[in-house]
Formats: structure tokens, C-alpha cells, sequence
């Protein structure tokens, strides 16, 4: 489909001026934009590939001459960034998928779906579960039994939604994503080196080989509205109770969190983090890539951990944490200073070592 910038600025809240007729059907950086593209100009220096280009439109940033660059018509927002979730929603051609039930589908009688539900080729889903208005289920997709997924749902392909899973509103799953596995539970009949190490923090003398039993999960997970999971994270089910996930929490790929785990509402977790069971995290956190988190600890509301974090302990409300082990971020930037100095150090103290033997040698 296309719009004229007229339509896009309606739709976005933004500014129009110039040639407002003009009609868009795709976005493009200004260097590969065509005629029917609007270039993300968005910055002085992205406007520099505009005479690369042949876009006749853009938006760019509150001031911009646009006129001077070329352009015919301009789309000007206080937030030009902002503008882009918009933008990108309004101009997103889908997936390609057709509605309606595809015939290889297999979906229980005892299923409850919306009737304006889509399911794609090779779906399934079980027994008493519910699906919400609006809902796109994507191919090769499960939905296990009396799992629940609120209106607005888009599952893409291979996601897998566990038995008794509830899942809110406007949910979106990339592929091979996985709702409700087991936990990572296991115990063995006596003490196990494990335990016995983490109590002493020291070696262990006479630990005996044991196997492991699995504790079964008869929790379930939870999650709120307006969530969204990445390609192939994982989120375990409960022991007992729920894991849970709070209301507009994004999730990146690959993205592991445990049994029993509580996530609050608008957090972000981005690629690589892993939460070890147990472990409750607050609101509006931010767990850049690769962060690591113990089990059965707590992290406060609007904490923000660096990439490659190790959280081994509680975390208060507010702290920036960087490191292994996870310290304050302005503690680890003068650690790493500190690292960066002990060559010189070793240096100077040899120097002062070589200067007190002469010294003793002449005296």
C-alpha cells in the first residue's frame, strides 16, 4: 500500500510541508531511497546521503532546510526516532501469510478460537486452548493444552507455547521461540559436591558420585500485555507457581530465563541474558547482552546493567552495574583504568626494586 505524506503525517502526529501529495510506499536510508521511498533523514549527517539518492521525501530533524537538500516534501517531528515506530508499523507489509485456517492446521475440537482468528500450514493446537480476536498463528506453530493467548496475538513460525501457558494481550513471538518447557530441576538423594561447595565456597573432600533426579514443573508462565520474545528464547515453566512476565517487556534473541523467575512490567532484556531460577526482577530494568544473573536474587526497579555483566548479588533500585562481579559502573570504569595501568606499575616497582639494591649494594 501506499500513502501520501499528507496521510503518514496524520497518521504519525508529525509535521508536513511541501508537496503533501505525494505518495510513499517503503522507507529507505537517503543513499538507496527511490522516488516512492521517504528517506530517514533524520540527522545532519545521514542528510549528507541524500544526493546519493532519488528521494523526493523525508523526514528529518525539527529545522532541517530541507529545501536546500533537494527535497520536495518533509516530515518533521520533535522526536524524528519516535516517529519511526509508527512509520515502520504503518509501511510493515506482514508476513505474507493468507487468512483464515489453513487445511493442513490441526487444532482440537475442544480448542476455543476467535472467529477472525488466522492459522497457517502445519499448526497445532491442543485441547482447551483459547485464542483471542485478531490473533495470527504462524506455520508449524504449537499451542499446548488450556494455554490462553489474549487478542492481538501473532505467533510466527515454530513457536511453541506450552500446556497452561497465559499470555495477555497483543503478544508477538519470534520464531523457534519456547514458552513453558520444564525447569533446569534436578537433586540427588544426599548432599550433592553442588551444595556442599556453594556452602563452603571451598573444595570438597569425599564428595561421592550421585545421579540426578528430575523435580517435574507443575508451575506454568505468565505474561502480561504487550509483550514481545525474540528467536529462540526460552522461558521456563514454574516449579510450583508461575514464572511471570509483566506488562510491555521486550525480549531479544536468545534470551534463557529460568523456573520460577519474576520480571516486571516494561523491562528490557536484550541478547544473550540469561536468568538463573527463582530470581525477581523489578521494573523498567535493562539487561544489556550477555548479562548473566544468579539464581534467587533480586534486582530493583530502573536498573541498568552493561554488556558482559555478571550479577552474582542483589541489586538496589536505580544502580547502573558493570563487571564480573556486577559493581557499580563508575567502580568497574576505574577497575578497567586500573588493569590498563599495572604494566607501567610492575615497571615502576621494578625500577624502585633495581634502585634500593644499588643503593644497599654502595652503602
Amino acid at each position: 500500500m501506499s500513502y501520501s505524506i499528507e496521510e503518514v503525517a496524520r497518521a504519525l502526529g508529525a509535521r508536513a510541508f511541501g508537496a503533501t501529495e505525494i505518495a510513499v510506499d517503503g522507507v529507505a536510508e537517503p543513499a538507496d531511497a527511490g522516488p516512492a521511498d521517504l528517506a530517514l533523514a533524520m540527522k545532519p549527517d545521514y542528510a549528507e546521503g541524500l544526493a546519493k539518492g532519488r528521494a523526493r521525501a523525508a523526514v528529518v530533524w525539527d529545522g532541517a532546510d530541507w529545501q536546500a537538500m533537494g527535497l520536495e516534501a518533509a516530515l518533521v517531528a520533535p522526536r524524528p526516532r519516535y516517529v519511526m515506530s509508527g512509520l515502520t508499523k504503518l509501511l510493515d507489509p506482514g508476513q505474507g501469510w493468507g487468512g483464515g485456517i489453513h487445511p493442513s492446521a490441526v487444532i482440537d475440537p475442544e480448542a476455543e478460537l476467535a472467529p477472525d482468528v488466522a492459522v497457517g500450514p502445519l499448526a497445532v493446537i491442543c485441547g482447551g486452548a483459547r485464542i483471542g480476536a485478531g490473533s495470527v498463528i504462524g506455520p508449524q506453530a504449537f499451542v499446548g493444552t488450556d494455554a490462553v493467548l489474549g487478542e492481538g496475538a501473532l505467533l510466527r513460525e515454530g513457536v511453541r507455547i506450552g500446556a497452561r501457558v497465559r499470555i495477555g494481550a497483543r503478544f508477538i513471538a519470534q520464531p523457534g521461540c519456547v514458552v513453558g518447557g520444564d525447569g533446569f530441576s534436578y537433586v540427588t538423594p544426599e548432599t550433592s559436591a553442588v551444595e556442599q561447595g556453594r556452602a563452603t565456597l571451598g573444595d570438597i573432600d569425599g564428595a561421592q558420585a550421585q545421579s540426578w533426579t528430575r523435580i517435574h514443573s507443575l508451575g506454568g508462565v505468565t505474561i502480561g500485555d504487550d509483550v514481545e520474545l525474540g528467536a529462540n528464547c526460552t522461558i521456563d515453566r514454574g516449579t510450583i507457581r508461575d514464572t511471570a512476565v509483566g506488562d510491555g517487556t521486550k525480549i531479544d534473541n536468545l534470551v534463557m530465563i529460568g523456573h520460577n523467575v519474576i520480571i516486571g512490567r516494561d523491562c528490557l532484556l536484550c541478547g544473550l541474558v540469561g536468568i538463573a531460577g527463582s530470581t525477581r526482577i523489578g521494573n523498567n530494568v535493562v539487561l544489556a547482552g550477555k548479562t548473566g544473573v544468579s539464581d534467587n536474587i533480586f534486582i530493583g526497579d530502573n536498573v541498568i546493567t552493561g554488556g558482559g555483566t555478571i550479577v552474582l548479588s542483589n541489586i538496589p533500585a536505580g544502580r547502573m552495574m558493570l563487571g564480573y562481579p556486577a559493581m557499580k559502573m563508575e567502580t568497574t570504569v576505574e577497575v578497567f583504568k586500573g588493569f590498563r595501568r599495572l604494566k607501567r606499575l610492575f615497571e615502576d616497582v621494578s625500577g624502585l626494586k633495581k634502585t634500593v639494591t644499588d643503593l644497599s649494594q654502595k652503602s
